[in-house]
């Protein structure tokens, strides 16, 4: 490669980062700016703490090793601290003195996501710790780094799984983390090399990871005795393994603990009646079952993955009707569908059109007025797939492939009968929990290859279509319904109050849960097309973009009172906060969060107020500032987002000058 993975510039040696992870993080992000690996340190912070909120990155041995695929960088950089004191990243022994920041480029190739991958795979091994423990120099550092990832990494022997040794329990095992760099191959290792040090054991493991799969091969898996799940996201075709018993759990605990996994998986092949793979992509639950997954985090998984497969079609619908509107008038609603069908290019509507056997004149004539209404009309379609897509993918989540059509059929099911996007996360959630049922079900070999392709969607699409027109339907309908009709009724204190609500909600956690629960009860409710909900989207996304703005205002305004780091990222955090996105602040709340966030929150409360109260309304729901043309009227939102901004920005200065945060000086 062209350019050093590592160099000295990237390397602190017994340095007090702080205690926090988001501390080192944020200086360990200033320190590959440093060294000119990234023009951009906020957005390579936001990406690695956001992993990081995913799950802490520390494990055995007091190491923490935070990792993001980022656009922040162009070359894949690896940044290394050696702490004193040591800072907490969540490890099962303690707090973490040897942290290596991974960034690799967004869409970079397999070649560079396996030099990463086989450090994380170095930092298994205790001898390589304990010699970067031991280092003087960064230049020793260096060196060492450089000669791991030069050399191929060496895998712990063991006997191939479909020619064990008689006695010995065969296990396979998967492990696979989001990102896919580090995790998924640290776990991998873990088991491989507890396993290694056993006669009672012969192990084979694929990483489900960001460089090449190698996926086990058919005999390996028919003679394993157990199998061991340690991911943090699905198990790629998962039914390879059905009938097997198996052990699951997150990726970390097989970094942490393999011996322990290793010993419930040679108890679970001896027992009968341990738990086995279901025939389909289902997973299993018990939160009583070792190293299984409870209800309740199932479940919030599965509509969190509803919920990010909807946001794509909520964006780009939302968007397109916002075009629709700019090219044809904001009348394009009363006509769109008669003008989008029964004219052409060459048949270029007029200003009046007969819209149900009426005549409707529009403001816009000619091919404005077409393109605009096939704007809308492509807009229109795909917002008519969120609720399914939320439904469909919540199922898929929990039950696999054969949850998908049940999931979408009780989303459709939903919408034709009112229940908005409400009765889509209840059918969702029911079709993937049926499904599940369904799954478990022993049936005989003839009937089991039918399942996953037509009994389990058949019976399950059944069963919550039932469920939906004889029990929940209406009243599911009646909630929402109750719900729309108090956004429309919204006037006066009830819409302030509701703005400053979502104000602090959006300003709370700059991006995380609650962040996205206030964004997704506005995008949720703009599919219903009133005036309310396009007032509650258009409060959102003005709180949404106070905080990077305030933060760059108050970096220019007093910029003694913030690091070389904090001015640096406040040259561009505005034009993050122009865009709505929220994230753009982090940098500075991670590392003064006790005076950053209020302050924050106070704009955000402040111009979620005054957009309700003036009643700016948005019809996207994304793109802050560049989407003026869907924002009406524009001149209370930006007023709203003015406000907002010079609020939180006098209030940081304010809580900075009066309340010096000492630690932060000292750094």
């Amino acid at each position: 490669m062209s350019t050093p993975v590592i160099t000295p510039e990237l390397v602190s040696l017994d340095q007090d980062f702080g205690h926090s992870s988001h501390e080192v993080i944020s200086h360990l992000a200033n320190l590959v700016a440093s060294a000119g690996r990234t023009e951009t340190p906020d957005t390579l912070l936001a990406d690695a703490k956001a992993r990081e909120d995913k799950s802490p990155t520390g494990f055995r041995g007091r190491i923490a090793i935070p990792h993001c695929r980022t656009t922040a960088v162009t070359e894949p950089t690896l940044a290394f601290a050696r702490l004193a004191p040591a800072a907490d990243f969540g490890g099962p022994d303690g707090d973490a003195d040897l942290v290596f920041l991974i960034a690799a480029p967004e869409g970079s190739g397999k070649a560079h996501l396996k030099i990463l991958s086989t450090l994380a795979r170095a930092l298994v091994k205790e001898e390589f710790s304990a010699a970067l423990r031991s280092a003087s120099t960064k230049d020793e550092v260096v060196a060492l780094v450089t000669e791991v990832l030069e050399s191929s990494p060496k895998k712990a022997a063991a006997t191939p799984v479909a020619e064990a040794t008689e006695g010995k329990t065969r296990i396979v095992a998967i492990t696979a983390c989001p990102t896919g760099i580090a995790h998924t191959y640290m776990a991998a290792d873990s088991l491989t090399q507890a396993a290694a040090k056993r006669d009672d054991i012969d192990i084979e493991v694929e990483t489900q990871g960001s460089s090449a799969v190698t996926p086990l091969a058919a005999a390996v898996i028919k003679n394993a005795d157990a199998v061991i799940f340690a991911t943090d996201v699905g198990v790629k075709d998962r039914e390879r393994f059905a009938g097997k018993p198996v052990i699951e759990s997150g990726v970390k605990r097989a970094i942490n603990e393999p011996e322990k996994m290793l010993d419930e998986a040679v108890a679970a092949a001896k027992n009968p009646n341990a738990h086995r793979v279901s025939g389909t992509a289902a997973a299993s639950s018990g939160e009583e079952e070792a190293g299984k997954l409870g209800w309740g985090k199932r479940i919030q998984q599965a509509v969190m993955t509803g919920v990010s497969y909807m946001i794509p079609f909520v964006a780009a619908g939302g968007l397109l009707l916002a075009l629709g509107f700019l090219f044809g008038g904001y009348d394009m609603a009363s006509g769109w569908k008669e003008i989008a069908t029964g004219y052409s290019l060459t048949n270029l509507p007029g200003h009046t059109v007969p819209v149900e056997g009426a005549d409707v004149t529009f403001e816009r004539a000619g091919l404005m007025l077409y393109l605009g209404a096939v704007f809308f009309a492509i807009g229109q379609a795909a917002m008519g797939f969120i609720v399914a897509a939320l439904s469909g993918y919540i199922a898929y989540a929990l039950a696999g492939r054969p949850g998908i059509a049940p999931g979408f059929a009780g989303g459709a099911i939903a919408v034709m009968l009112g229940a908005g996007f409400i009765g889509g996360l209840v059918t969702g959630i029911l079709a993937g929990l049926i499904a599940m049922w369904i799954s478990s079900w022993k049936v005989p070999r003839i009937i089991a290859s039918l399942m996953p392709v037509v009994i389990i969607p058949l019976v399950t699409s059944l069963a919550v279509g039932l469920l939906m027109f004889l029990l929940l339907g209406r009243p599911l309908a009646a909630i929402m319904t109750g719900l729309q009709d108090w956004l429309t009724s919204m006037s006066g204190s009830s819409a302030v109050l509701l703005g400053i609500i979502l104000g602090l909600m959006m300003c709370f956690d700059l991006g995380g849960p609650v962040n996205k629960a206030a964004y997704l009860f506005a995008t949720a409710g703009l599919s219903t097309g009133d005036e309310a909900s396009m007032k509650v989207m258009a409060a959102v996304m003005a709180a949404g973009m106070v905080p990077p703005i305030a933060m760059s205002l108050a970096t220019f305004a007093r910029k003694q009172l913030f690091t070389p780091a904090e001015q640096e990222n406040g040259k561009s955090s505005w034009l993050l906060g122009l865009s709505f996105i929220s994230e753009g602040a982090i940098p500075f709340a991670a590392a003064d969060p006790f005076r950053v966030i209020p302050s924050m929150m106070l704009g955000g409360a402040a111009t979620g107020a005054i957009s309700m109260a003036l009643g700016a309304g948005s019809r996207a729901p994304h793109g802050g500032l560049f989407v003026f043309f869907a924002i009406n009227p524009f001149w209370a939102w930006l007023l709203a987002i003015v406000v907002g901004s010079l609020i939180s920005a006098v209030a940081v200065i304010a809580f900075k000058q009066f309340w010096p945060n000492k630690a932060l000086q000292a750094a």
